[in-house]
């Protein structure tokens, strides 16, 4: 089967279908994804999110890879929701960066309904400053969903993590449809999806088609699909996990780009150990964000000066947001909090 049946969003995909796409030759496979973006984006842009933990570590979740599990033994510095006045500089400093979304993260299997207002009130003031605004805070009840949402959350970020067959090796606190279920109240809700997964966990490529699978399968496909390269951290169950090739990595992007043609592709964690041609390669195969700052929730990221020379040599420039707020008097205060903020001491707090 030929991996160019046009443009039409497909939602019916079966896992040989998937699989034929993965074992193409990899040059096809990386033509053919190019194609397909180029019809629906322009190549040579990448969205630029910033990722803030606002409330790291004591989840009681078992995910095997996350250091944030309160289960394991990471070292990580246990913190409480941050204040909005920390949340507020950090934003600022992230548009000032150059980063048109801020996500913001907790470390929780799901929020009490008391924290809504508080997290409310960080969207509607990141809002504020011109940036679009994700969170991802663990599962969501249709009441929650619909309080966000209507306090102007853009985005909502909620992974799949892996197939159906393979889930249970990764996590058992929570089942697969849970994760469904809050992926259908956030789209309920009225705001966009951000969902995808994680690779190298120790999975086989079926794994990986099924993952796609599911998630073009979905009755709209997310708008944003991270892929993440496992980060293996000291302490959790999946520290000592096999590397997996990074050629795979590539086709996972790339099939990932070709069954759902509209949405922003991300390159995610795991990039601080992707060398610069890997990285270039995964743009070429379809990714089309990543994640741009020191720290991603509570492992390492590229750094951001770093990041702009790559994407300088690459010929590739940052896609910028269109937001109704926009004023010189706004772009000097965000200036002034990057002098301010220098030293980068925000976001080492919530690393």
């Amino acid at each position: 089967m030929s991996s160019q049946e046009g443009s039409l969003l497909r939602h019916d995909w079966t896992r040989d279908q998937v699989l034929s796409l993965f074992n193409q030759p990899f040059n096809d496979l990386l033509f053919d994804a190019q194609v397909m973006h180029r019809q629906h984006f322009d190549p040579n842009q990448v969205q630029l999110s910033t990722l803030l933990s606002i409330k790291t570590g004591a989840c009681p979740e078992d995910c095997k890879y996350c250091p944030q599990s309160a289960r394991y033994d990471t070292g990580l510095e246990k913190e409480k929701l941050l204040q909005i006045e920390q949340v507020i500089e950090a934003a600022k400093i992230a548009k000032a960066s150059g980063s048109s979304r801020f996500c913001m993260g907790a470390a929780w299997r799901s929020p009490h309904d008391r924290d809504i207002p508080a997290v409310a009130e960080m969207i509607r003031e990141v809002k504020s400053l011109g940036l679009e605004t994700c969170m991802t805070l663990g599962m969501l009840s249709e009441a929650q969903s619909d309080k966000l949402a209507d306090a102007g959350l853009d985005y909502y970020n909620h992974n799949l993590d892996t197939s159906k067959e393979f889930y249970g090796e990764v996590i058992t606190t929570r089942t697969y449809q849970d994760r469904l279920n809050t992926l259908a109240n956030v789209r309920n809700s009225g705001m966009k999806v951000c969902a995808g997964g994680i690779v190298g966990m120790g999975e086989e490529q079926q794994d990986r088609a099924g993952l796609l699978m599911e998630l073009a399968n979905l009755p709209v496909h997310p708008e944003s699909v991270p892929i993440n390269m496992l980060v293996k951290v000291a302490g959790t169950p999946m520290a000592d996990q096999a590397n997996l090739d990074p050629f795979e990595f590539i086709r996972t992007i790339a099939v990932a780009r070709l069954m759902m043609p509209k949405s922003y592709v991300r390159l995610s964690a795991g990039r601080e150990d992707m060398n610069e041609q890997m990285q270039a390669m995964a743009f070429m195969a379809g990714a089309n964000s990543i994640f741009y700052c020191d720290k991603l929730l509570t492992t390492p990221n590229p750094k951001a000066n770093t990041d702009m020379q790559l994407l300088e040599r690459l010929g590739i420039a940052p896609e910028e947001y269109q937001a109704d707020k926009d004023s010189r008097q706004q772009e000097d205060d965000l200036h002034r909090a990057i002098n301010e903020h220098k030293n980068d001491a925000l976001f080492y707090r919530a690393s």
